[in-house]
């Protein structure tokens, strides 16, 4: 029962750091009126973001903390210009898992995988 115990528990510590990792990658992503807004890629603790509109202050890079549902911005475009705080991942209808970009008071982004 003990090795059972142990087994379960070394499995679980070792797939926790794969699930963590399931916000790195490009994401296309779209605003409240599901006009496209951007594109979003993370890897490791940075991101960058190129936005549609020409002149945006949002585009650019910046740094992020992972967690296990999402991440959290700490400086750059979106975070400045935007106020975005939080990338959490949420489940999408058509593709699967997608990252919601969220303000203090909203969501205003829906990301999915490119």
């Amino acid at each position: 029962m003990r090795r059972i115990a142990l087994t379960a528990a070394l499995i679980v510590l070792t797939a926790s750091p794969a699930l963590a990792q399931s916000f790195e990658g490009n994401w296309g992503c779209r605003d409240a009126d599901a006009a496209k807004a951007g594109m979003l890629t993370i890897y490791g603790g940075v991101y960058g973001f190129a936005s549609t509109i020409v002149g945006d202050t949002s585009s650019g890079t910046g740094t992020i903390t992972g967690y296990q549902d999402g991440v959290a911005f700490n400086d750059g475009g979106l975070k400045d210009a935007r106020g975005i705080q939080a990338g959490r991942i949420v489940s999408d209808a058509n593709a699967g898992i997608a990252i919601q970009l969220e303000t203090a008071t909203a969501a205003v982004m829906l990301c999915t995988p490119r």
